[in-house]
């Protein structure tokens, strides 16, 4: 029996070590933050850690290199700058549409989101940045782009 207790802890203790590398799939808990101190995104909060694999471009890319390396059991704090997160405000995705493109009684809020659809068919979502007269100001950029984001990151496994 104590063969047995003492082989399973060896197991643990490799797979504990066992480094984070591009193409394995990994088990993570994380919490991602603003630089004030403001959360934005947690796993922990939706009680369920999110699986992915590294390296396959699934996630931003500064989420996916703070995985390189890191073992098992592993808490790591990582601060993002926009380039490594969703880039920067793109000027270019301000676009001024007039307000009879939305039903009639809608009621325009800066700061409010909208959802859409492109000349394509494709779903969109933007921001109203600004309501003038007669027109409206939206905001295509990702709601996260030109922010530093902040996220601790526990590995729960590897595959």
């Amino acid at each position: 029996m104590s063969t047995k207790t003492k082989n399973t802890k060896t197991k643990s203790k490799k797979t504990k070590s066992k480094k984070v590398k591009n193409g394995q799939t990994v088990n993570i808990h994380y919490v991602g933050t603003f630089d004030d101190g403001t959360e934005f995104d947690s796993s922990r909060v939706r009680e369920e850690a999110i699986s992915f694999e590294v390296g396959s471009g699934e996630l931003i890319s500064g989420f996916d290199a703070a995985l390189s390396g890191m073992k098992i059991g592993e808490v790591k704090k990582v601060k993002l700058e926009p380039k490594e997160a969703y880039g920067e405000i793109n000027p270019a995705a301000f676009q001024t549409v007039p307000q009879t493109n939305f039903p009639n009684g809608f009621e325009f809020e800066v700061d409010g989101m909208v959802r859409g659809q492109d000349g394509e068919g494709q779903a969109v979502v933007a921001r109203i940045d600004k309501v003038n007269d007669d027109t409206v100001v939206l905001d295509f950029n990702h709601p996260l782009a030109g922010k530093n984001l902040n996220f601790e990151i526990e590995l729960l496994g590897v595959e």
